[in-house]
């Protein structure tokens, strides 16, 4: 099989990832309670859907861990991140579009201050690590080259994650999430950088502990 053009990679990582963060947006605007379930969810139909062109990353973190694994090359990751990002922004601008903020059921802006912000980093640093680490090992591992869970794994993982830290910090786990979140004025912007060290300090971590507990697996 020839492998995918980057363009389609990039598309596909973009169309990924604005439903994601359209998703997150759109289900804890209108106050869903399924909302945990509703993101993981649209996660893992998107990695069913596009992971076998582009590996489903949606997620700068993912994509991050995957450089540190040496599956992918700087320049690819770098075309990963952009898509990534601008589908996040892109998806919250339409987020902003048709949720009605008079009527939309989260209007509050999480706020994190001094054991909060602690607090915040330490939970979105050890699930964005458990999520990266769930990809890497069921998505990229040469022990698993034709499973079928990767995507309920991996979307499990995002579930499971909302679900335990969700009232801490909001359960982004996905710089694209984050600055999505941010710009539909669900986290502060003042205090994204808590997410976004933390979720790319995970995502190195994720990448090199796989390399440690995997050697022969290069």
């Amino acid at each position: 099989m020839t492998a995918p053009r980057p363009i389609v990679k990039y598309a596909v990582e973009a169309i990924g990832t604005f439903f994601l963060v359209f998703t997150v947006g759109a289900a804890v605007g209108s106050g869903s309670p399924l909302a945990p379930l509703g993101i993981g969810a649209v996660l893992m139909v998107m990695i069913y859907a596009g992971g076998h062109l582009s590996g489903g990353h949606y997620n700068p973190a993912v994509t991050m861990a995957v450089l540190v694994r040496r599956r992918i090359t700087i320049h690819e990751a770098a075309g990963y991140w952009g898509a990534q990002l601008g589908a996040g922004l892109l998806a919250a601008v339409v987020v902003r579009t048709v949720i009605d903020p008079a009527h939309a059921a989260v209007g509050a802006t999480m706020m994190l201050r001094g054991r909060t912000e602690l607090a915040a980093f330490v939970v979105e640093l050890l699930f964005t690590f458990a999520l990266c680490y769930v990809v890497l090992n069921v998505a990229t591992s040469k022990d698993h080259p034709d499973n079928s869970f990767y995507g309920l794994a991996i979307g499990f993982t995002v579930v499971a994650g909302a679900v335990a830290v969700g009232a801490i910090s909001g359960g982004a786990f996905n710089p694209a999430v984050s600055l999505g979140a941010a710009v539909m004025g669900m986290f502060a912007w003042s205090t994204l950088w808590v997410y976004l060290v933390a979720q790319v300090l995970a995502g190195i971590a994720a990448g090199a502990m796989f390399l440690a507990l995997n050697p022969a697996d290069r």
